[in-house]
């Protein structure tokens, strides 16, 4: 079972992201404060869940939390200034818009940037561990997941219905027949070969 809390007594956030690794679209992140003493049997790390469950867990979370909140960082600014800073940024863009102000912020992985002046703790698979960060990794996966899937109707050639943006051999394919469309992040490694792609889809 997952824990409530890692700080006693306060107020606590917890973030995570989704679409690091990805070769298109925005980086999503979210933040979640769940009520004290909450538990839910079901909550997990979102890549352990169905999309199916993701989604039924997205609306239980919205119903029980007494704050979330979704931030977005686009593939422009992911080529200025590196999908690192580009996912923290996204994690601060979601505390920014918490109804509620957290005291404290726990944060899936090993890297963040501190929030105002608030305390944090980084804790690595802090998804499969705390439910807050596991709420937080469900709402960015779920909303970033619609998000891809809008795109993927615009640009159905790249299959990103299914991969979401990630670097399967077919979006990779697509990409070496196709060029890259506005989403796609240039400043990755896109081929998969060492070379940066730059050449756009019309």
């Amino acid at each position: 079972m997952l824990a409530n809390h890692y700080y006693e007594g306060k107020v606590e956030a917890g973030c995570d992201e989704a679409g690091r690794g990805c070769l298109a679209g925005s980086v999503y992140a979210a933040a979640v404060i769940l009520p004290e003493d909450y538990q839910n049997d079901l909550l997990n790390d979102s890549k352990q869940l169905t999309e199916k469950k993701r989604y039924l867990l997205r609306e239980i979370i919205e119903r029980d939390a007494v704050a979330w909140a979704v931030g977005i960082v686009t593939p422009e600014e992911i080529d200025k200034i590196n999908i690192l800073n580009a996912s923290i940024l996204a994690m601060h863009r979601a505390l920014d818009q918490l109804k509620v102000r957290p005291e404290v912020v726990i944060v899936d992985g090993n890297r963040f940037k501190p929030y105002r002046d608030l305390p944090h703790t980084t804790i690595v698979k802090g998804d499969g561990k705390y439910l807050s960060i596991a709420a937080a990794s469900i709402l960015a996966k779920t909303y970033r997941d619609d998000y891809m899937n809008q795109l993927a109707e615009e640009y159905p050639q790249y299959d990103w219905l299914s991969n979401k943006g990630y670097p399967t051999k077919k979006h990779r394919e697509a990409i070496k027949a196709y060029g890259i469309t506005p989403y796609h992040r240039k400043s990755y490694n896109l081929l998969g070969d060492g070379q940066l792609s730059l050449e756009f889809f019309d």
